[in-house]
């Protein structure tokens, strides 16, 4: 990161990292293109849909670990697919025997096919139950600040609102409530879903997020690889944007080099 040496790392579960870009291993045309767009994002946490991707429960065919090693990389199993609490939670125990043990997980229960917005009752039904199993929670939600506090309260380690709709690309349709949530949270909070291009990222971290986790976005672009380094550059951006402090909007101009002590 460029960030100003004032920046603190980004602490998720105890543990720092660099980046603050999260990146998704799906849609991508291969292992390969995987692999590159990952590097080019300098993202250290990936998530992995434990339904959809083979991280060793299939043999005969390619492992992403291969790709992405645990060694390098923090994996970040994710519940994508998943309608009820009951099997977000198999979900998670089954990433956990997969990874020797490994207890951060994403959490995301979705209500319907169409939309894939969060099922909220069945997503905190599943938060507790595996905060309860001794998992480290890090929850997909909408962008409802009670909501968002619940979830940090039950004992989440980060709340993950959606900008907009999964894939849909919109960026931040509700940049005030994403606002309200980061001033009232004492857990990282992630823009998930939404994001379409670097500005979106940008303005996530403007608004004071701790990051942006992201796929489509960027295995979606017709240049995947080159998509990953402008998100990456947009969320160091938007977050040195943020330490530093935007003058505040004002409604007429106001000159750069005022008249005040000049000389006629």
């Amino acid at each position: 990161m460029s960030s100003t040496a004032s920046d603190t790392p980004l602490i998720i579960a105890g543990k720092e990292y660099r980046s603050r870009l999260l990146t998704g291993t799906g849609k991508y045309k291969d292992l390969e293109e995987t692999r590159r767009a990952t590097e080019a994002a300098g993202a250290e946490i990936v998530t992995v849909a434990i339904r959809r991707s083979n991280i060793g429960q299939n043999p005969d065919e390619p492992n992403l670990l291969d790709a992405l090693p645990p060694e390098k990389y923090t994996i970040l199993p994710n519940t994508a697919g998943c309608y009820t609490a009951e099997d977000a939670v198999r979900t998670c125990k089954l990433a956990r025997e997969l990874l020797d043990g490994h207890d951060l997980v994403k959490l995301e229960v979705l209500g319907d096919q169409v939309t894939l917005f969060p099922d909220i009752i069945q997503t905190l039904k599943a938060a507790e139950e595996l905060i309860k199993d001794g998992f480290k929670v890090m929850v997909y939600t909408n962008e409802d600040p009670i909501l968002a506090k619940t979830f940090e309260e039950m004992g989440c380690v980060a709340v993950m609102p959606l900008a907009a709709p999964i894939g849909s690309g919109l960026g931040i349709r509700n940049p005030y409530n994403i606002l309200t949530i980061v001033e009232n949270a004492k857990v990282p909070i992630l823009v998930d879903a939404g994001v379409g291009t670097a500005s979106d990222a940008a303005l996530a971290m403007e608004l004071g997020c701790d990051g942006v986790l992201m796929n489509t976005a960027i295995a979606g672009a017709k240049n995947p690889v080159l998509m990953a380094s402008a998100m990456k550059k947009a969320i160091e951006a938007g977050r040195e944007a943020f330490l530093a402090g935007r003058i505040p909007k004002k409604r007429f101009a106001s000159a750069s080099s005022p008249l005040d002590g000049m000389f006629f």
